[in-house]
């Protein structure tokens, strides 16, 4: 591959994660979600896993801590997520989502669902599968 056609490809890969970024912004904000798409992914994977540590969360949600600490502080302060002291580790904490931000993306699920149904249309199985092998491939060679 030449030089000109990677750098395509690249400029290809980066504008269509900011589209879908932007599209679900958008979408957030019309639907008056009371979150962003930053604070869902975040409520998301806590209600996929019990008991994180910010750490942990910000491995799995691929952000730094300060930003992971910011949202973390606004979900606080909405009544989503709590921190409880971590048992084995007094200068850490865990989070987990209250009862609010339980039934928050219980409510948000089915309507992020469609927001995503929306950029997979016209796809069928096949484009799924070499799609899910060329970003499987791109983030192990960067592993």
């Amino acid at each position: 591959m030449t030089q000109e056609q990677f750098s395509k490809y690249s400029f290809l890969l980066d504008r269509t994660a900011r589209t879908v970024k932007q599209y679900a912004q958008r979408k957030f904000k019309l639907g008056d979600f009371d979150i962003t798409v930053d604070q869902w992914l975040i409520m998301k994977n806590l209600s996929e896993n019990e008991l994180l540590s910010q750490a942990e969360l910000a491995q799995l949600v691929f952000k730094d801590q300060p930003t992971l600490t910011r949202i973390i502080d606004i979900l606080s302060k909405k009544g989503y997520v709590a921190r409880k002291p971590h048992p084995q580790d007094r200068r850490s904490f865990q989070l987990i989502l209250t009862d609010a931000g339980k039934n928050k993306v219980k409510e948000l699920k089915p309507q992020v669902a469609s927001i995503r149904e929306k950029a997979w249309e016209n796809l069928d199985e096949s484009d799924f599968e070499e799609f899910k092998r060329i970003l499987n491939t791109i983030y192990n060679n960067l592993s």
